[in-house]
């Protein structure tokens, strides 16, 4: 037992496009912040005098050092010239683990104020991560954090847990990918894990260029200044920053795309196409330099990506995306050809407990269409059922909620993986404590 309850422990959900963390226990995580970095490169420093003494690797660490990292939606709200803004995780693996404990650091340090030596961790992993990405998760958390204990366990078994359920069939959409994981007994089967690139920062992308092929063009916030000419009355005043990374000034756009998403796309009820859906009502949406824009059809056909990825192939702007558009599968293929893989004596239940999980989840009429789909294409005596919380704070935080719930049980307290078997077995032994 590790402090039994009066040290509660810390979960960490790092998804690719948010990083969410609180103490285990509470209903909702305290911290929530984007899990991209800014870096500006502070290599002008170097005195150029210097003799170049020891080149190569050493050489490469001098100019790491150099760089300055901005995390958490306050500095990166903040525009700087020259900063790159990075991802931190790409199709699930971590590009780059520098970044990946600047955002741990920022997490325990400026959001939760913990010592992380005093708190065991329980930390959210994609359901196929590697041993290596594992093993590196351990190391660091045991060498640099110093942490009492540590738990790597699987988004698919939290999300499981989070619905009180054992065995499901776990859709998590979230920023980066969509990925659909069979639980059963709170085991994730490997086997069928079925994962697509289309998510959440995909669709932003499609309806960033969808708008701008209307004629649509979207201001950062930094980009534009208002100015009061008499009482009441505002004027834009465009302001031009030339030192602005393209990075950055897409990460701005998409923080006002995804807002637009959110507030006026729904799935729609049946596939979209666009004799049907051309002479739909428009809907206004305000942008924050105070241009408002009507969006019609874009409302439909974006969330329609989800189901049907070669709509991405019509939409002026995303040619670069051609290969996911006609590699990736629909959704409800996705979900049938997952409990395929599986052991029929299961099937059943998974096709009667699907559930929605994710950022991306949480969009309106989702669930009733991934349902409807459903319906047709699986077998008769399948019942289908998808489940989603009513609660879209609890559809974006389920991984987390679950991981919350867990770390809390009292019979869970003896599953940790302590600093001294650590020790004793090395980094290793992660793949037999958590499985």
């Amino acid at each position: 037992m590790y402090g039994g309850d009066e040290v509660s422990a810390i979960v960490i959900d790092l998804g690719s496009h948010t990083c969410k963390a609180g103490y285990a226990g509470e209903d909702a995580p305290k911290a929530v912040f984007p899990s991209v970095v800014g870096s500006v490169d502070q290599m002008e420093v170097d005195d150029p005098g210097t003799p170049d003494k020891n080149s190569g690797s050493g050489q490469e660490t001098k100019a790491k050092e150099k760089r300055k990292l901005y995390v958490g939606s306050q500095a990166l709200g903040y525009r700087r010239d020259s900063m790159e803004v990075l991802p931190t995780i790409k199709d699930g693996v971590v590009t780059d683990w520098d970044m990946v404990e600047s955002i741990w650091d920022h997490a325990l340090r400026d959001c939760l104020l913990v010592d992380p030596k005093e708190h065991p961790m329980l930390l959210a992993e994609p359901s196929f991560n590697s041993q290596q990405q594992r093993e590196k998760a351990a190391e660091l958390m045991f060498e640099k954090y110093n942490v009492p204990a540590l738990f790597l366990a699987k988004n698919a078994v939290l999300t499981s847990f989070a619905s009180g359920r054992a065995t499901s069939l776990v859709v998590d959409s979230g920023g980066g990918s969509t990925t659909i994981a069979p639980v059963h007994d709170g085991y994730v089967l490997q086997k069928a894990v079925a994962s697509s690139p289309i998510g959440g920062e995909l669709l932003t992308d499609c309806l960033i260029k969808s708008l701008e092929s209307k004629g649509v063009n979207i201001k950062p916030r930094y980009a534009f200044k208002r100015k009061e000419i008499r009482p009441g009355e505002f004027q834009t005043v465009d302001i031009d920053f030339p030192q602005t990374t393209e990075s950055y000034r897409l990460y701005s756009q998409r923080i006002i795309a995804s807002d637009i998403k959110e507030c006026v796309c729904r799935a729609p009820d049946t596939p979209y196409d666009e004799t049907s859906y051309s002479n739909i009502p428009m809907t206004p949406y305000e942008l924050p330099d105070g241009q408002t824009i009507e969006i019609g059809a874009d409302r439909f056909k974006t969330p329609d990506v989800l189901f049907n990825p070669s709509l991405i192939q019509t939409i002026p702007g995303m040619e670069s995306y051609a290969d996911i558009a006609s590699s990736a599968r629909g959704l409800p293929q996705m979900v049938i050809e997952s409990i395929n893989k599986c052991d029929v004596d299961i099937r059943r239940e998974l096709y009667s407990s699907i559930l929605l999980s994710g950022g991306t989840a949480s969009m309106q009429q989702l669930k009733e269409r991934l349902e409807k789909d459903l319906l047709e294409e699986s077998p008769q005596a399948a019942r289908v059922k998808v489940l989603a919380s009513g609660n879209a704070t609890e559809r974006r935080f389920s991984v987390w909620i679950g991981g919350s719930i867990l770390a809390s049980l009292g019979s869970f307290q003896q599953m940790w993986f302590s600093k001294t078997e650590y020790e004793e077995h090395g980094a290793g032994y992660v793949q037999r404590k958590c499985p």
